[in-house]
């Protein structure tokens, strides 16, 4: 009897000295992957706070979403250009000959249960996502956080941006309404101009003759496995060098290029980042539960003879629609053959320039410095004036295209004459983005001047005294340590000079072309006019001492 009282005794205590189910698995997946070590050393990756950091958290969490809603609207959207006559809910289309493409599209917004929300959910989750990697990527150009080692960085996410282009184009052109036909159109001229394989080119992607019946099934297949898939991959890789390289931080109390002052991803990085994204998926809920786009129905579906008006792509590709609309109407003939150059220089040219030079520009800079070290501290804008006004003229120069690209809205809601919108972004191409780098080059400039009297004579208190021989002064209030150091702590580049003009036995020295345009660059960039110098220890140690201030 004791003894079975015993041995009941220990099992109990055996059962409840158990480990739990999760720990158990746990237990057993570290002795065959050792997760445990890396697993503690990334839930204590540390991650600063700055509201700015969000915007790529905004770009990822909206990449989430499409994906999601993208996988719901597969199962109900059919791929195929081979007409049928429509005999779904919506009755003003009952009847009419359509392709399968667009008849889906009809289904789903119309006997799909939750289907056309999905699909508000699906348009506006890339028009949020493409925004945010676009304001995401000027946080990143105006505070250099492209820098060393962040460079490659830099291009996965600029290449994502284009990817996000091109996956946006397929994507709107699927429904086979009669916009994203006439955009199909567009597109189907612009790869006709290419030279020598213009046509080639067009009859392998359109399968034949525009509008042919092979385009919907290939932009299926491009916008939902190869696009997604390679934008996948960059976004695992660009997250996976984030936590590699550490996260950039602001400057302040405590922060060096070898630090990162913050929270850690578990518990309270991870909790926050969970509810933001629940919060963003909301936010496109309700846009797209109030705001309608993209109705089809409304259009039509797309037949060859008609054309859309009201024409206009996703804002994301209003650059190059703007540089198409402006350009002059220029054909040349070679050897028998008509060059259509108002479709060549503008998306064969200027665009892929401009492009390659945003990609670029990591690179750029590295070189015009010469510094070759890890940068983890961010840059105030102000502090790098010309690197400031030239993202700001770009801006200004892709909003002015915008308006080119919808020069005939503009026209028609503020009553205008399309030739003057016209012409008025024609001559704002070269001069908006001038005028933009000038004045704000001059804002920075005015900024560090103004840091560089803080940092001396303190800040304005409002306090007014009178001093014994009748002056009146406003009493000036000094900074604390961690104002001093955001303001004065920055490091000021010295622009490259070329050298002497002639070597230690007076030959003269031949210089490098390139190095000449490296100095120049440098001086532009750094040079007189190019930026205030920050207050140093003399000045601020006069400062402290009482002289010349009150």
């Amino acid at each position: 009897m004791s003894i079975s009282t015993s041995n009941r005794t220990e099992a109990e205590t055996s059962d409840r000295r158990k480990a739990p189910a999760g720990e158990r698995v746990a237990d057993w997946a570290d002795g065959r992957l050792s997760i445990y070590g890396a697993a503690k050393a990334t839930m204590r990756k540390i991650f600063p706070d700055h509201w700015s950091f969000m915007l790529g958290e905004v770009a990822l969490y909206s990449f989430i979403v499409i994906i999601l809603t993208g996988v719901y609207l597969t199962m109900f959207f059919t791929p195929s250009m081979a007409e049928v006559e429509y005999h779904g809910s919506y009755v003003p289309m009952q009847g009419v000959v359509m392709s399968e493409a667009y008849a889906s599209t009809l289904d789903i917004s119309f006997d799909v249960r939750g289907g056309l929300l999905i699909r508000q959910i699906h348009h506006w989750g890339a028009l949020i996502f493409l925004a945010a990697m676009f304001v995401h990527m000027m946080r990143v150009f105006f505070t250099g956080a492209f820098r060393k080692p962040r460079e490659l960085n830099w291009v996965f996410g600029f290449t994502l941006l284009v990817l996000g282009m091109f996956t946006g184009l397929t994507g709107y052109s699927l429904p086979d309404d009669l916009l994203s036909g006439t955009g199909l159109r567009f597109l189907h001229g612009a790869i006709l101009a290419t030279p020598v394989i213009g046509t080639y080119l067009a009859m392998f992607l359109f399968g034949g003759e525009f509008p042919g019946t092979e385009i919907i099934p290939r932009f299926f297949a491009f916008h939902i496995l190869l696009l997604p898939g390679i934008m996948l991959a960059l976004v695992v890789t660009h997250v996976t060098l984030v936590f590699y390289q550490k996260h950039t931080q602001f400057a302040g109390a405590g922060k060096t290029n070898k630090n990162v002052v913050g929270t850690p991803l578990l518990p309270v990085y991870t909790a926050k980042a969970g509810g933001f994204f629940f919060l963003v998926f909301g936010v496109i809920s309700v846009i797209a539960a109030t705001f309608t786009i993209n109705p089809v129905w409304t259009i039509g579906p797309y037949r060859p003879d008609q054309v859309s008006t009201n024409a206009q792509p996703d804002w994301y590709l209003g650059f190059p629609e703007g540089l198409v609309r402006i350009m002059p109407g220029w054909e040349i003939n070679v050897l028998g053959h008509t060059l259509v150059m108002d479709l060549i220089i503008p998306l064969m040219v200027v665009f892929p320039v401009v492009l390659g030079a945003i990609a670029a520009y990591p690179f750029i800079e590295s070189w015009v410095t010469g510094d070759k070290r890890e940068h983890h501290i961010l840059d105030r804008p102000r502090n790098v004036p010309t690197r400031t006004a030239f993202g700001m003229a770009w801006v200004s120069w892709y909003f002015v295209l915008l308006i080119g690209g919808g020069n005939d809205l503009w026209a028609t809601y503020l009553h205008l004459s399309i030739n003057s919108i016209t012409w008025f972004v024609r001559i704002g191409f070269f001069v908006v983005p001038i005028l933009t780098f000038i004045v704000t080059k001059r804002i920075c400039l005015g900024l560090q001047r103004a840091d560089r009297e803080k940092v001396l004579h303190g800040r304005e208190s409002g306090i007014i005294k009178r001093l014994p021989h009748g002056e009146f002064v406003e009493v000036h209030e000094p900074l604390s340590q961690e104002e001093l150091h955001v303001l004065a702590g920055h490091e000021q580049y010295q622009p490259l000079e070329i050298g002497p003009e002639t070597d230690e036995h007076g030959v003269v020295r031949k210089v490098n072309p390139v190095e000449r345009v490296r100095v120049s660059l440098s001086k532009g960039y750094y040079g007189e006019g190019g930026q205030i110098p920050k207050p140093t220890a003399e000045e601020y140690r006069e400062l402290t001492s009482g002289h010349g201030h009150h």
